[in-house]
């Protein structure tokens, strides 16, 4: 393929509005992984929700350094503290 892929007005429509609103995307999914955290009792299911916050928050502008922390500390309220002042 000598191209690249060619989208339809309408495509590029939702395209564009998935990255202009990429945060508050990142801020609901974060949300509910609290709730997640909150309700999981199981360690392994805990560990790949804290995989999944990881990368939920490397799409937000929230600090690395903190990010870092967070994640070695594995704190669900500090992350809904986090959360709600990304929010």
């Amino acid at each position: 393929m000598a191209g690249g892929r060619e989208y339809s007005k309408t495509q590029k429509k939702i395209i564009n509005r998935y990255y202009e609103h990429e945060d508050s995307i990142a801020s609901l999914k974060l949300g509910e992984l609290v709730s997640d955290l909150y309700l999981c009792e199981d360690a392994k299911k805990a560990e790949k929700l804290w995989q999944r916050v990881g990368l939920a928050l490397a799409h937000t502008k929230a600090n690395p350094a903190e990010v870092r922390k967070l994640l070695e500390d594995k704190d669900v309220q500090r992350l809904a503290k986090l959360v709600g002042t990304l929010a």
